[in-house]
């Protein structure tokens, strides 16, 4: 039960494997992989309370893992869903598309529960190169080649910043002797302060910082956000960023308050990323693009809980980069359904929306509102949870940059409101939703809105969970002895 929504994600990819060895494997693998997601959120909801260490303490299930996997079968379904017939991806390839995504959120859902080193990077790869691969998915145009070289950027970027990684982690392994995090965490106190300790933690969140687009590891957002499908940009820029903010509360909440090394590190890279996105963002035309540099801009705010380094700032964390997936879900559908042939939308394609599809013009302004901090969505309450944290620690001058921050990104989330809803439509025709993408669209919006009105319940949620994190489960690790299982 502890392994189940893994198990059931693992027996989905291999039927969608044999659907790809047919030719007209594609309605079949769309069934498959709604099942799959389906099954996932019955599964991750029956084994909330489940608790287990697993593979020689390597893997541990507790509420803290147990929660985020919903969050990932939630999202998995929701970009399932709005991908619909996936119009720009190439036909030969479309059950490909699939497999390659349920690979991928297998591993961000084992990423979350890997508390070693040796886990947790062949999770880590087993949810990036599948991204690589869906990148250079995007059928071709005459004359437009650019997926090919947004997937060559993404894939050696990515490359670079797992060997980076690597090498942190080598520092660290030399260091304390052990693969293990918590007990690597606990050998590392003595020595945390010297240079060795802190260089090695460095590299090693460079990694995790690259998936999360925090400069200075944002240059391949741009171009992978344009260059890939609109299918594949919405996943690329929502998930994998819930799984690098946990594993960062896993390595982060390790540290004590009296690591203000650690605190100063990543003080100045939410500073650098929130001013860098939001201020390259005001010059942006193409929507995606604008969403990209937007993504840097906000994981610089979730860095900002981590500056705490307390449960309160963790807990916030967590709870905006949720919020998050929702908002930026919310913008992408309209992405994808503005542009029915799967080209890019630039800001003018916006024009009219309120006009040629009220529904979607309503979850366009739910997602950007929230994006900018608006009361009463759920990133008004992500970003005041973020500052009231820091502000307790004493953090004044980051939470007026923070302050001062929100207040540039909203000129060009208000330059998408005035696109959609004051200009008329330029011979632009209806856009007609079929009963799923309005269903999608409402559930987006009741979900953003939800976690603005009534965050209470899930902020305590999520710091049960990040309590429980580091405190001994009460279960009895499964190992084999001879023939016999105890």
């Amino acid at each position: 039960m502890a392994f189940l929504p893994e198990l059931i994600l693992s027996a989905g990819a291999l039927v969608l494997f044999i659907l790809t060895l047919g030719n007209d494997g594609l309605r079949n693998a769309r069934r498959v992989v709604i099942a799959t997601a389906v099954a996932m959120i019955v599964t991750c909801v029956l084994t909330l309370s489940q608790q287990a260490i697993l593979f020689d303490g390597a893997y541990r299930v507790d509420a803290f893992s147990q929660w985020l996997k919903l969050v990932f079968a939630i999202g998995y379904l929701l970009i399932v869903l709005l991908s619909g017939d996936l119009p720009d991806i190439r036909s030969d390839v479309k059950p490909e598309y699939f497999l390659f995504l349920t690979l991928g959120v297998t591993g961000l859902t084992l990423m979350v529960s890997s508390i070693d080193l040796i886990t947790l990077v062949i999770s880590l790869e087993l949810s990036s190169f599948p991204l690589y691969v869906l990148v250079a998915m995007r059928r071709e145009r005459e004359g437009q080649r650019v997926q090919m070289e947004s997937a060559i950027k993404y894939i050696v970027f990515g490359i670079t910043a797992t060997g980076v990684m690597l090498f942190g982690m080598s520092y660290l392994f030399g260091l304390t002797g052990t693969t293990s995090l918590p007990t690597m965490m606990t050998r590392l106190q003595p020595v945390i302060h010297t240079p060795l300790a802190i260089v090695g933690l460095a590299l090693t969140f460079a990694g995790l910082l690259y998936k999360l687009a925090v400069f200075p590891f944002h240059f391949w957002t741009p171009d992978v956000y344009q260059g890939a499908s609109n299918e594949t940009t919405s996943l690329v820029a929502s998930l994998p960023k819930v799984g690098a903010v946990a594993v960062l509360v896993r390595f982060v909440s390790l540290a004590t308050p009296e690591h203000q090394t650690i605190a100063l590190l990543l003080t100045c890279l939410a500073v650098a990323s929130m001013f860098y996105g939001n201020l390259i963002a005001l010059m942006q035309k193409d929507l995606k693009r604008l969403l990209g540099f937007s993504g840097i801009a906000h994981a610089g705010y979730a860095l900002i809980g981590f500056v705490t380094l307390d449960q309160a700032g963790y807990t916030a964390a967590l709870f905006y980069i949720v919020s998050y997936l929702f908002m930026v879900l919310a913008c992408f559908i309209v992405v994808c359904k503005v542009s029915p042939d799967g080209t890019n939308v630039s800001l003018a394609d916006l024009a009219g929306l309120h006009r040629r599809s009220p529904l979607l013009a309503v979850t366009l302004l739910a997602g950007v509102f929230a994006l900018a901090g608006v009361p009463p969505f759920a990133g008004f309450v992500g970003k005041f949870a973020l500052l009231k944290a820091a502000l307790a620690k004493g953090h004044l001058a980051l939470v007026v940059l923070a302050v001062i921050n929100s207040a540039i990104a909203i000129y060009y989330y208000l330059v998408i409101v005035r696109e959609a809803c004051f200009r008329d439509p330029t011979g632009q025709p209806s856009i007609v939703l079929n009963a799923t993408t309005r269903a999608v669209c409402v559930l987006l919006v009741v979900g953003i809105l939800a976690l603005g009105v009534a965050p209470s319940w899930f902020l305590n949620v999520l710091s049960t969970a990040v309590a429980s994190m580091n405190t001994p489960l009460l279960t009895t690790p499964v190992v084999f002895t001879g023939d016999a299982l105890h």
